[in-house]
């Protein structure tokens, strides 16, 4: 009988065991689903996003390619030159002024270097490996867009010869345009334009200011020595920018057919954002928040461009309210990230305040002349802003009232990437040798004349006027884009929908690494 007693209160207490154990199941699976859906519904934190992790072929194509056009671009006495049809050019550049300004990069389609745009190109591509690195890193592209990056402050290092003068521009479009031939053979004058105490321009000196600051943090740790150099240039410039006030485009009217300026407080703001994120110094943060009312243009949204710095710089100094919580002088940085996420709110098709600037197909369209500059440029700046929230486990953003998933800011970069790369009404890529349609008549003097052939001034006209596509192809060359009706003509002569420019590749570099595969935001670039 005891015997018997003992067995049924054995099986009496596993049964206990049994329901009690079902019972924590039931109430783990309960609050895993739970989580799940607050987090499906834009509440709670969810999973971070961790090291670099499976890898999109599409993207990682594309990026590849988009880096090829910055060697296509080089002037210079080319190392390792990977381009066929490609050689030494611009050679006694700068020898006016006993100064070696023969690297650098060639603007667009012609063969003068604009410091405005190259500049901004510069700070973009520093912007670009240092919130992604990593991922450029796992497909093999981080060193090749360090190269061109170094092949491009090299240029600013000889150009900026003392405190108060850089030089901006080698050539003279009145001499290059009307010009048809390869860079390797031209024979113009190629006069130089500067800045100093007496013509200041306050836009390109800051401008420059930004790429030595933000490319001094790239080559930080692998060139200690070229990372001071860089950083010493940019507080002088900086300096030189802010004290000497004016714009170049007053002071040098001859700038303002190409690359005019329309104001320069979006570039002082830029400049002294990244030269905090340089040094850490808080004369810089201090700055930007002293001057935020008079140039920050706070709760109206801006398009990112090579003119405008506003949203870049807005989302710039979010990541420190994201990441730095606790920084002393941040409390006046609220309004810029209170601006972008207007521009993000902006970018969301279904916000209530999405910006109407859009095609049929999708496609984010503010100007007909280089359209995709401002696509791109807004699907970067929204997939950093995503990968920031992300990072800091904040997964909702709030647009009037109407709440949105930070997954949906990158959800809108992808849909701007994938009309880029042929997922649009014309069936057709605007990356030059993406898929199996895209451009073949680009606006650009080098691609359009053989390698082997011997022009001058206008017998490269032939070449210009040929009916047949370009002979050399201008791998990852992004163009100027459809117009608003999606129409796309694919001609020479077509500038403003068929030149590709070196700004708007740094910004596709830009996107197109930030989809490459995922990873966890940085919480410092220092």
């Amino acid at each position: 009988m005891g015997e018997e007693k003992s067995k049924s209160r054995g099986w009496c207490g596993w049964f206990i065991a049994l329901i009690v154990l079902a019972a924590v199941i039931l109430a783990v699976v309960y609050m895993v689903k739970s989580k799940m859906k607050k987090s499906d519904d834009g509440d709670g934190a969810g999973p971070v996003p961790g090291p670099p992790g499976a890898i999109d072929k599409k993207y990682a194509d594309a990026l590849k390619l988009s880096l090829q056009f910055f060697d296509i671009q080089k002037s210079g006495k080319l190392v390792n030159n990977k381009i066929s049809w490609r050689g030494d050019s611009g050679l006694k550049d700068g020898s006016e002024a006993d100064l070696d300004l023969s690297k650098g990069l060639y603007d667009a389609g012609d063969h003068i270097k604009f410091g405005f745009p190259m500049a901004f190109t510069a700070t973009v591509l520093s912007w670009s490996i240092l919130e992604y690195g990593d991922q450029m890193d796992v497909v093999n592209q981080l060193d090749p867009a360090k190269e061109s990056l170094r092949w491009t402050t090299d240029y600013f290092i000889k150009a900026h010869p003392s405190d108060n003068v850089l030089y901006i521009q080698v050539g003279d479009p009145k001499v290059d345009h009307p010009c048809w031939e390869r860079p390797e053979t031209m024979k113009g004058k190629r006069p130089l334009i500067k800045i100093d105490a007496d013509t200041p321009g306050t836009e390109v000196a800051a401008e420059t200011a930004a790429a030595m600051a933000s490319a001094s943090l790239v080559f930080k740790d692998s060139d200690p020595q070229y990372s001071a150099t860089l950083l010493k240039h940019a507080k002088q410039l900086f300096d030189f920018a802010d004290t000497k006030r004016g714009s170049y485009s007053v002071n040098i009217p001859e700038v303002q057919d190409y690359y005019n300026s329309t104001g320069y407080g979006d570039e002082l703001l830029w400049a002294a954002s990244w030269l905090y994120h340089a040094t850490e110094d808080k004369t810089y943060l201090d700055y930007v928040t002293k001057h935020g009312n008079e140039f920050a243009s706070f709760g109206n949204p801006t398009w990112f461009s090579w003119d405008n710095k506003l949203a870049g710089t807005q989302v710039l100094l979010s990541r420190l309210l994201f990441f730095k919580k606790d920084l002393s002088g941040s409390k006046g940085l609220g309004s810029y990230r209170d601006t972008a996420k207007a521009v993000m709110c902006g970018l969301l098709p279904k916000s209530p305040t999405a910006t109407t600037s859009r095609s049929n197909g999708g496609l984010v369209l503010v100007s007909e002349w280089n359209a995709l500059q401002q696509s791109v440029s807004a699907a970067f700046l929204a997939s950093l802003f995503s990968d920031y929230m992300l990072t800091s486990r904040l997964h909702k953003i709030s647009c009037n009232g109407k709440i949105f998933k930070a997954t949906e800011l990158r959800d809108f970069a992808k849909s701007q990437a994938d009309y880029i790369l042929g997922k649009n009404p014309m069936g057709m890529s605007f990356v030059v040798g993406y898929g199996d349609k895209y451009p073949e008549y680009i606006h650009h003097r080098g691609a359009s004349i053989p390698e082997d052939a011997t022009t001058g001034c206008l017998d490269g006209f032939e070449y210009f006027n040929s009916t047949k596509p370009n002979p050399n192809i201008a791998y990852g060359a992004l163009v100027g884009g459809p117009f608003l009706n999606e129409t796309f003509r694919d001609a020479r002569d077509n500038v403003r929908q068929n030149e590709p420019t070196t700004y708007n590749n740094a910004l596709l570099v830009g996107l197109m690494s930030s989809l490459v595969t995922t990873s966890s935001a940085l919480q410092s670039l220092k």
